[in-house]
């Protein structure tokens, strides 16, 4: 059997994960402690729809199962002015302060590295970020969330939209050449020559015939 035979039933995922962190709770009991897992997931297309969640469990995977599952009940579309922001935001989340500023084509995600998952995840591409404050990674990932939540669409970005519209339905029509009938050439017909006599054949000459006279007794 072929070890590394594709297999065709495995399809792409749809949206793509990434776990922001991990922490170990515990919850006091009249028995005495409970220790639980806390995981907080961000989940995204990478196209503009984007989601944080938060799932407790008693084991690790379960506990990023069901942060993933609440990540997606929780996903909402971004508006994006090609791969950057259309305007200046900043929000404060808690005690965590952030500040997303749009940046130019090439300028990449300059934001540490929780700001960076989220924007990742949301499709941004270029964009200039500050944050202030705690540096709290659930508190600086809501932020961020809260951040993107307030974006609205610009009258630069309809604008936009309207001539990329207008410019699908009008295309330009190619007008096609006047067809030209080809009328067919007719051969004359050719003369008919005189068949040439060989040289070779000439008439033969008949020798004369000597007529016999009666004999007379």
């Amino acid at each position: 059997m072929n070890k590394h035979k594709q297999n065709f039933n495995d399809k792409p995922k749809e949206f793509a994960e990434s776990v922001i962190q991990i922490d170990r709770v515990t919850r006091v009991v009249k028995g005495g402690r409970r220790l639980r897992f806390r995981a907080t997931v961000c989940v995204g297309n990478n196209k503009g729809k984007v989601g944080i969640g938060i799932g407790k469990s008693n084991e690790v995977t379960g506990a990023i199962q069901k942060a993933t599952h609440k990540a997606k009940k929780n996903m909402f579309l971004v508006p994006l002015d090609g791969t950057t922001i259309p305007h200046d935001v900043q929000v404060k989340f808690k005690s965590s302060e952030l500040l997303l500023l749009p940046a130019s084509e090439g300028t990449g995600i300059i934001a540490g590295g929780t700001v960076r998952k989220v924007l990742e995840l949301a499709g941004v591409k270029n964009v200039l970020s500050k944050a202030f404050g705690s540096n709290n990674r659930v508190n600086v990932a809501k932020a961020a969330l809260s951040a993107l939540e307030m974006l609205r669409v610009t009258p630069k970005m309809e604008r936009k939209a309207a001539k990329a519209q207008s410019q699908k339905t009008t295309v330009p029509t190619i007008k096609e050449a006047p067809k030209t009938t080809v009328k067919p050439v007719t051969k004359a017909p050719a003369a008919k020559q005189p068949a040439a006599t060989p040289a070779s054949k000439k008439p033969v000459a008949k020798a004369p015939v000597k007529k016999e006279t009666p004999k007379k007794d």
